[in-house]
């Protein structure tokens, strides 16, 4: 007994070491009022980034997620300074639409934890530490001083912002390089149309029917079938669907590779039979086809837009160099702020060094 009291007093001993060694500051960051970064908040960010890599973290990485933390927090309180918030229902959407990206369909928070429960059978918080290293408050927490860091810089970069742009030279070696990726595949575009069952199915075949019949007969055109599908309690949708004759399309539509490959060999004016779906009745018919083509920088990227190769490579070279040079301008505006008035940093060289080997 009294070996079992020693070692347990061991371990006790061990555990509040342990537990005292966390709640030691690291640094406190006063620009606009105290707050102090402890090797516990630290230990938090450097799991979430280790998970993100698959892999430990050397001290001199953890010395720069220290760097960042402070920094983070001189914006933040910059921020604070300047009036900038960003409301908790904006958090929400944001990490909402983080969470719907990776599933692949919109859902809620309840939806989505319901769903980690059943496929995982953890709660919400032990799968987002699994998955991110920080709890679901953690990580919203994480999520609103990012947006309120970028509020801020674009505040103080607005006007050099809106002058970074890609030259036309970079635009058209960007096409040259990546030239092979902006092709057309084969494609048709189909006007669908579609009669829900609601509460009688009877009464939509119905409709089904008689929608497919006129546009068969010619007595109805597609324009007409569009118009009247606007029209208050018309019972029924239509529009254009562009399909592409990809694995994916297939999917989409609901049929097989092979059923796809079948449509592709119909022409223009091509009507579907009337297919009975299980909340709906639906048929389309072919109004245009496509052939694959490799694309000019003055082509559209999809057939009926205005947007041509050299406009979509011009924007997305545009939000990319944007981003850099917001990266950069974090970068500067946050050491700017780091001095030693608004960081007192209370561990440095090997007292820091010990304390970041865990």
């Amino acid at each position: 007994m009294k070996r079992f009291a020693l070692a347990f007093l061991a371990l006790f001993t061990a555990s509040a070491l342990f537990a005292q060694a966390d709640l030691q500051v690291l640094a406190v960051v006063k620009l606009n009022k105290n707050e102090s970064i402890t090797v516990k908040q630290l230990k938090t960010r450097v799991e979430a980034y280790q998970k993100q890599r698959n892999g430990t973290l050397s001290v001199d990485d953890r010395k720069k997620v220290l760097d960042a933390m402070i920094q983070e927090k001189l914006v933040i309180q910059a921020a604070a300074m300047a009036g900038i918030t960003i409301p908790d229902s904006t958090v929400e959407q944001y990490f909402l639409q983080s969470v719907s990206q990776s599933i692949g369909k919109n859902v809620t928070e309840q939806e989505f934890e319901q769903l980690v429960k059943a496929q995982t059978n953890m709660s919400l918080d032990e799968y987002m530490k699994q998955q991110s290293g920080m709890s679901v408050a953690d990580y919203k927490t994480y999520l609103k001083n990012q947006l309120i860091a970028q509020q801020y810089i674009l505040s103080q970069r607005q006007k050099e912002l809106q002058s970074v742009s890609p030259t036309d030279e970079e635009i058209r070696a960007f096409y040259e390089l990546n030239k092979t990726s902006f092709v057309w595949t084969d494609m048709f575009k189909m006007f669908l149309v579609i009669v829900p069952k609601g509460t009688d199915a009877e009464a939509a075949r119905i409709k089904a029917n008689s929608l497919y019949d006129n546009l068969k007969n010619k007595k109805i055109t597609v324009n007409q079938i569009t118009v009247d599908s606007k029209k208050e309690n018309s019972g029924f949708q239509a529009g254009d669907v562009l399909v592409n004759k990809s694995q994916m399309s297939a999917q989409q539509l609901g049929i097989s590779y092979g059923d796809l490959l079948e449509l592709f060999k119909n022409e223009k004016g091509y009507i579907s039979d009337v297919v009975e779906q299980e909340t709906n009745f639906q048929f389309f018919t072919i109004v245009k086809k496509y052939e694959a083509k490799m694309l000019s920088l003055s082509d559209v990227v999809q057939p009926e837009t205005t947007v041509t190769v050299y406009d979509y490579i011009k924007q997305s070279l545009g939000q990319q160099k944007q981003m850099e040079y917001l990266t950069n301008a974090a970068g500067e505006i946050a050491a700017s702020l780091d001095t030693e008035e608004n960081v007192e940093r209370k561990k440095k060289g090997a007292d820091l060094d010990k304390l970041l080997n865990w």
